[in-house]
């Protein structure tokens, strides 16, 4: 499988699992030179197909010009790609069970196990504290770099009142954590209601942290996915050629 055939499964899967709309992205770093990545075209996620993936430098520019606009947000990739050279594949998503977590002082904590990656670290980035008064959005490699200042080495980051960025070694890594980090947020949530203000949760100690994601590669997850989505790319593809 190329690496372009797995951005349009990564983005459809994303979808599927309803942590992107028409908005968010993914992007997965070039196989053949590191210092370039693949996302698609400015276009709603559900909609990718193999020919809309377009080459950036990691300044997020487009490797050829008077192609089609990318994404605005582009940004946030190509700065986390250069400061972290062992990341391979990265989603921005808008999980709407995610984004309460990003504006309260309700803490993201692994409550299962598949999303123990949590333990790790989720730091919250507020767009504020890089510039005031935007749109919210990643539009530039200055807004880009604080976002990959404040994720550092960790796992994932929210971005206050808008969403988060996962990333991962592997492409199946950064979309199961995704998919996960939605799981948990909703299950918190749930967890934190039936407590209520007198009762406790029990989260995952460091130990079954680290016990879990030296593991968690979401291979099974990942083979599903694929399995399930290859055929329907490729009747979309015979459709297209008519």
């Amino acid at each position: 499988m190329s690496i372009i055939e797995d951005l349009v499964i990564a983005s459809r899967t994303c979808v599927e699992h309803g942590v992107i709309d028409a908005y968010g992205h993914v992007s997965a770093r070039s196989d053949r030179d590191p210092q370039r990545y693949f996302m698609s075209r400015a276009i709603a996620p559900e909609l990718i197909t193999e020919e809309d993936i377009l080459e950036f430098d990691l300044d997020s520019q487009p490797v050829l010009a008077g192609g089609p606009p990318g994404y605005n947000e582009r940004f946030i990739h190509g700065e986390i790609y250069k400061a972290r050279p062992e990341i391979n594949a990265i989603v921005h998503n808008h999980s709407h069970s995610v984004v309460p977590f990003s504006c309260t002082t309700c803490q993201l904590r692994p409550i299962f196990h598949m999303s123990a990656f949590i333990g790790l670290g989720i730091p919250n980035w507020d767009i504020r504290d890089a510039q005031k008064g935007t749109d919210m959005l990643v539009r530039n490699g200055f807004l880009g770099k604080s976002l990959a200042d404040k994720l550092g080495k960790h796992p994932a980051a929210l971005m206050r009142g808008h969403g988060s960025v996962v990333v991962g070694e592997k492409i199946q890594i950064a979309v199961g954590r995704t998919v996960y980090l939605d799981h948990n947020a909703k299950m918190q949530y749930q967890a934190m209601m039936m407590a209520g203000p007198n009762g406790s949760i029990v989260y995952m100690d460091e130990a079954e942290v680290d016990a879990n994601v030296v593991w968690q590669e979401y291979v099974r997850s990942w083979d599903l996915w694929k399995k399930k989505w290859q055929p329907r790319l490729a009747a979309e593809k015979a459709l297209r050629k008519g």
